[in-house]
């Protein structure tokens, strides 16, 4: 087979944007061009790499196979690439990092502190939920992942590294607002707002309701925890979210946190990867930088607190 790896680029833009003409934009090109090189791929490999249903395009079981295998060739590329810079002295390369929606706040200034110790890594930032972070462990799309709830049933390596607290918050003008003590059962009178299927801090609080047995009858979903949080200031019901999404809240007064007995529930984050892979040497001096700088990791969230 003498695939190139210009057709495996192709092939790559046209997966991610499930489009032929969406491709041809992304990567210069003409859509005829892109439609050759696809052509020939699929002569290479000898079946179709994608399927036309309703205008839509969908990738074949061969495609997944060879996306699949793109993926690692370009990671060795990539890995390679890094470690020559590394013999001539400086870590040099980019991150793949996907996390959790609950410590996209973080992140960032996480990222800031490692790249004061190498200053030519850059950062590609992805951030999901918690089943599409794993789904994207079991597909090995990132180079590491940062989540709470480490998926037991896979194979994977994880460092708990900070722990976060989950409180209750409502409007300001709330009944329960007035109340010195509550317990988790108070709050079910009252509509909860929720995260989507899939999130971290849903699936955590499910958890700890069942075993607290508080049940909340009225729930109303929300597609991110901003919406979520702006819904309890207009008054739409209670929410439980981390307590670093909402202090910019409480300061100003917009939102309460309910002195719940039971609270806070405390979560750690977790920075994650497949047993066995074989990381780059940038994910590996990130994962070092967690792993052995937790006071200043500890100063940092006292200071991102502070300042949200």
């Amino acid at each position: 087979m003498r695939i190139t790896l210009r057709q495996l680029q192709v092939f790559r833009a046209v997966c991610a944007q499930q489009s032929y003409s969406r491709a041809a934009e992304e990567m210069a090109l003409t859509q005829p061009a892109v439609s050759l090189q696809i052509r020939q791929l699929e002569e290479l490999v000898g079946q179709p790499l994608f399927d036309y249903v309703g205008k839509k395009l969908y990738r074949t079981e061969v495609a997944e196979l060879l996306l699949q295998a793109s993926e690692d060739i370009f990671q060795r590329l990539q890995s390679l690439d890094m470690q020559l810079s590394d013999l001539q002295g400086s870590l040099q390369g980019q991150l793949r990092l996907a996390v959790e929606s609950s410590a996209k706040y973080l992140t960032p200034h996480l990222f800031a502190a490692f790249r004061q110790q190498h200053p030519e890594v850059s950062l590609h930032l992805t951030v999901a939920n918690r089943g599409q972070i794993v789904k994207r462990l079991g597909d090995n799309r990132d180079d590491l992942v940062i989540m709470s709830l480490v998926p037991p049933d896979m194979a994977l390596e994880f460092l708990p590294f900070l722990n976060y607290p989950i409180v209750a918050v409502a409007p300001p003008d709330h009944p329960l607002v007035r109340a010195a003590r509550l317990s988790l059962r108070d709050l079910g009178a009252y509509p909860l707002l929720v995260r989507e299927p899939g999130s971290g801090t849903r699936k955590a609080c499910e958890e700890y309701f069942q075993q607290k047995r508080a049940h909340f009858p009225q729930v109303q979903e929300c597609s991110s925890s901003e919406a979520q949080r702006e819904a309890v200031v207009a008054g739409l019901g209670l929410a439980l979210l981390p307590r670093h999404a909402v202090r910019s809240e409480v300061a100003e007064g917009s939102l309460v946190e309910l002195a719940v007995e039971e609270l806070p529930l405390f979560r750690s984050w977790c920075v994650v990867h497949p047993r066995g892979k074989r990381l780059t040497p940038v994910a590996e001096a990130f994962f070092a930088f967690i792993r052995e700088e937790r006071h200043l990791i500890g100063a940092l969230a006292e200071r991102f607190e502070q300042r949200r």
